[in-house]
């Protein structure tokens, strides 16, 4: 499959968009030695359903237990140079118990909550631009059932896509 202007298929992640009290859930990161924000998110594994994956992932990097309720959207971000695309679908969801006994994922060192505000001005520490976006069309109110989009191959959802 290509669906990129480098010919590179895409590598399917999920992403969680989960708002307290008008704060975001996100973490910050260690990658190439710089920390970076993101939401919780992660590669859907060979076999794995992007819901089972963004459950998983939620809790392997904030010790928190997700129950996802709606896709947000479907995001294809390419960021040039040669490096591998990727094809993220962003879940919103609440989070239901807190496991502070695990330890989170390596590379993971710490869960912040920010405001969408606080969010835009630490544009240099993004992870992506899926980052802000997802936060963004959350705040529009964009929500699709959360099965839309289950038993799609890679090609099909890239069909649904977003570019930032």
């Amino acid at each position: 499959m290509s669906v990129t202007p480098a010919g590179l298929a895409p590598e399917l992640t999920v992403a969680a968009v989960i708002e307290r009290d008008g704060r975001y859930m996100l973490v910050e990161e260690r990658i190439l030695g710089q920390l970076v924000l993101n939401q919780p998110a992660g590669h859907v594994e060979p076999g794995e359903a992007p819901v089972a994956a963004v459950i998983r992932e939620v809790l392997e990097e904030t010790a928190w237990t997700f129950a996802p309720e709606a896709v947000i959207g479907v995001y294809l971000w390419d960021p040039g140079g040669g490096r591998t695309p990727f094809l993220r679908i962003a879940f919103s969801g609440q989070c239901l118990a807190h496991h502070p006994e695990r330890r989170l994922d390596d590379g993971i060192e710490r869960v912040l909550w920010l405001t969408r505000a606080e969010l835009l001005t630490s544009r240099a520490r993004w992870r992506s631009p899926l980052v802000p976006r997802a936060v963004a069309d959350h705040e529009q109110g964009e929500r699709h059932p959360v099965g839309q989009y289950a038993g799609l191959t890679l090609a099909e959802l890239a069909l649904h896509a977003v570019i930032p």
